[in-house]
């Protein structure tokens, strides 16, 4: 994915995220993951999630882009950050919980079959997931930027396989209904 490879493009992802976080998303995590767990963030981006969840958990922020992470580097300078790839979340470190927020709807189907496969290798025994999606059953491209959108029984039908669902649910992020997430824990 080079868009997130594009000063303009970064830039023009900053403006159009601000005002938006996951704190409704951590919220719901906590009650699934105690605090101070080992927390993989995937797809970090500007580090507003970043921040919100180093106030519970012991965090790593990670992204595909070096750019997000040199400019996280610069606001966040103590932050444990790493490059990584959504699809094959290449490290040798283990943690107790892997969150994003509407970062793995960018993959493919089959890309993220292998996430979710990989998320569960990464993760300690019982470990909990949370991610959220745009609800729907469409597929848009923006500037070369893949939009997957999900309903419930697909989520479930992906992660069933390496996951016990404890919740996949719909939310409101701009419109009502518009987001789902799913917290499931490691078989």
């Amino acid at each position: 994915m080079s868009y997130y490879h594009q000063e303009k493009n970064i830039e023009e992802y900053i403006q159009m995220a601000k005002g938006y976080n996951g704190q409704k998303l951590i919220t719901e995590l906590l009650k699934h993951l105690p605090q101070d767990s080992r927390v993989l963030e995937i797809g970090m981006g500007p580090g507003t999630d970043l921040t919100i969840l180093g106030q519970h958990y012991k965090v790593t922020g990670s992204d595909y882009s070096e750019m997000f992470l040199n400019r996280c580097r610069k606001t966040y300078s103590n932050a444990d950050l790493l490059v990584l790839d959504a699809v094959t979340l290449e490290t040798d470190l283990k943690y107790q919980g892997i969150y994003s927020n509407k970062v793995l709807l960018h993959l493919t189907h089959e890309e993220l079959k292998k996430s979710i496969k990989r998320q569960a290798e990464v993760l300690d025994p019982l470990g909990i997931i949370c991610h959220s999606f745009w609800w729907g059953n469409k597929e848009e491209i923006y500037n070369g930027l893949r939009f997957i959108y999900y309903a419930e029984n697909q989520l479930r039908t992906l992660f069933m396989d390496s996951f016990d669902i404890i919740t996949i649910r719909k939310y409101q992020e701009i419109e009502p209904d518009d987001s789902l997430f799913i917290i499931a824990r490691k078989r």
